[in-house]
């Protein structure tokens, strides 16, 4: 029954692929005819737009890269940076202002009336300061007096040589016990 069953199997399948075949060179002409018959459709492209340059229209104006424009931004600048400087060497020093930051160090803070003070060691001393005044060689302004810290503005040279604010930061110094 088995040689039966695998004849029939053999048969069906050398009877698929004769049909197969048959229909190969049917399918191949049809292929043919529907490359013959059907045409693409292809839009033309656009001409490309011509260029039209627009001319300078501030001939009169100073032009953005030239020297002039730089020396009058500098001359501006420097203007500025000066005015830093000035008002800060007309007024008169007050004593913090002898220290360098790094040997200053803030102990403590109390508020009187409302108004936050710093303590402040220099040189074994006690200080009190509050915000406006002046501590460091930096013109250093205190800005803000908080429990942990103060903050205080100054004018210091940038690596350009010019005058510039910066903001700085002095911490309360735990002591060591």
């Amino acid at each position: 029954m088995s040689g039966v069953l695998t004849r029939i199997a053999l048969a069906a399948t050398l009877a698929v692929l004769a049909g197969c075949g048959a229909g190969v060179e049917e399918i191949q002409a049809w292929m043919e005819q529907q490359k013959r018959e059907v045409k693409p459709s292809v839009s033309p492209l656009s001409p490309p737009k011509k260029f039209e340059p627009e001319p300078y229209a501030s001939l009169q104006a100073m032009e953005p890269f030239s020297p002039q424009k730089m020396a009058a931004a500098l001359k501006q600048e420097s203007r500025q940076s000066n005015s830093l400087l000035a008002s800060e060497e007309k007024r008169r020093k007050e004593p913090l202002e002898a220290f360098p930051l790094d040997s200053v160090a803030m102990v403590g803070s109390v508020n009187r009336q409302g108004r936050p003070f710093a303590l402040i060691r220099v040189d074994k001393l006690l200080y009190q300061v509050k915000v406006g005044d002046y501590l460091g060689q930096n013109y250093g302004r205190i800005t803000k007096i908080d429990e942990t810290q103060i903050a205080l503005r100054e004018i210091v040279q940038d690596a350009a040589g010019e005058w510039v604010e910066r903001t700085t930061n002095l911490q309360l110094q735990e002591r060591a016990r």
